[in-house]
């Protein structure tokens, strides 16, 4: 994408606003946070809408979102590692060539066919413990409004929290939203929109 510096920053400020709050920044929080005016931040947008990374509903408040095929170059492959070997019971059972290498955007990437983009979110809590998903860790999620019985999702609550669980539709419509902690009871509501599936999650020991 040909976009400036100042075009992007507002761009990825809005789409993280997006995610960790359910809706998009106001022109004026735009302004204050970058320490510009708001009609500098408005004609950012404007050629931001007019180059298709953004879409914006004119007559609802706070619909600034990215375009669903426009994915920002934070979120384009290229992280990769030697794979050097598999390993079980603490050694290398099988080398493998050279060259082979372990693509994280291959990994956790859309699968073939897909359009959806991934992105990281930082886990806080341990309500997800026993599935291994630990306080702390990253999880990598795919964007996505559907989400199937049984798969870990980021989901916005009527309330404007976020949270990461299982999801599980009951016989009588509501919805399940089940930690993997029995500390935690589930959360049961009637709608809820789903931000991303997680497909996976990684972890720093140092």
């Amino acid at each position: 994408m040909n976009l400036t510096p100042r075009q992007l920053q507002i761009a990825t400020r809005i789409r993280d606003y997006r995610t960790a709050q359910g809706f998009s920044p106001t022109l004026q929080e735009l302004a204050d946070e970058l320490g510009v005016s708001k009609v500098t931040v408005f004609e950012h947008v404007g050629a931001l809408v007019k180059k298709g990374v953004l879409v914006r509903d004119p007559n609802k408040a706070r619909s600034l979102s990215i375009a669903k095929h426009a994915p920002l170059p934070d979120e384009q492959p290229g992280i990769r590692f030697p794979l050097v070997g598999r390993i079980a019971a603490g050694y290398p059972i099988e080398k493998c060539a050279q060259d082979e290498t372990l693509d994280l955007e291959a990994v956790f990437g859309p699968r073939i066919g897909e359009s959806a983009s991934t992105f990281a979110l930082q886990v806080e809590g341990d309500s997800m413990q026993d599935e291994g998903i630990l306080d702390g860790d990253y999880v990598i999620v795919r964007k996505s409004s559907t989400a199937r019985d049984g798969e870990r999702v980021v989901a916005l609550l009527s309330d404007g929290e976020t949270t990461l669980k299982t999801l599980f539709r009951q016989p009588d419509g509501r919805i399940r939203l089940q930690p993997a902690n029995p500390a935690f009871e589930p959360i049961i509501v009637n709608e809820v929109e789903i931000q991303g599936i997680v497909v996976g999650v990684m972890r720093r020991y140092n």
